[in-house]
């Protein structure tokens, strides 16, 4: 959640083709969703929590990331409970052309942060 009218931020692959979306919370609670937009090649999705509730949300860094900064990424991987690996950035600002995406320039953060299968739709912070 990236905003406490419950915008969410999660990876296009999560939600492709879905007829229905649910946002799961610790707590179990489920709240449905709307689709808000997408962006296949950069594999993310915004979503938008259908509530008038105030969420807790990431508050964002005020100073960009840095090569040598931690780099926690939490997750869900095969339907456990919260898992959370560490890592550091290694790099900042790959080009597309180094993921096979030709002729364009993304600011793609490398991290030897664990991403196990599972993982999607968690946060890198």
């Amino acid at each position: 959640v990236i905003s406490a009218d419950g915008f969410v931020v999660t990876n296009n692959h999560v939600i492709d083709g879905a007829s229905k979306i649910q946002v799961s919370f610790d707590d179990q609670e489920k709240m449905d969703a709307e689709l808000i937009g997408t962006d296949p090649r950069t594999d993310l999705a915004l979503l938008k929590i259908k509530s008038t509730k105030t969420f807790p949300h990431v508050k964002f860094a005020e100073k960009n990331a840095r090569v040598g900064d931690w780099a926690i990424a939490v997750g869900n991987p095969l339907g456990l409970n919260n898992t959370v690996t560490l890592g550091i950035v290694s790099n900042l600002s790959r080009s597309s052309n180094q993921v096979g995406i030709p002729e364009k320039r993304l600011d793609f953060i490398q991290t030897d942060a664990a991403i196990n299968p599972g993982n999607s739709g968690g946060p890198l912070l």
